[in-house]
């Protein structure tokens, strides 16, 4: 099956929102949604959408917000 481990540290603990996005920018998944204290943490997807059912191969875009700082990576999804 398809996984991916997202890698990220927190300066302070705060608000984190992971999202998923396809190559049109649509809203395929949120992984995470909530308060994190600060330090290092991981979160995975499985390559899924919001319903579970799995994504096709393809460009897929991450994006981590957080109050002051958004950062989106580029991932490529294989099968």
């Amino acid at each position: 099956n398809p996984l991916t481990k997202i890698d990220f540290s927190l300066p302070k603990t705060g608000r984190v929102v992971i999202t998923i996005y396809n190559l049109l920018g649509q809203e395929v998944t949120t992984l995470i949604n909530e308060h994190l204290n600060y330090g290092y943490h991981t979160v995975t997807w499985q390559g899924t959408d919001r319903m579970g059912r799995p994504v096709g191969s393809g460009v897929y875009f991450s994006e981590l917000r957080t109050r002051n700082f958004r950062q989106t990576k580029k991932m490529l999804l294989l099968k």
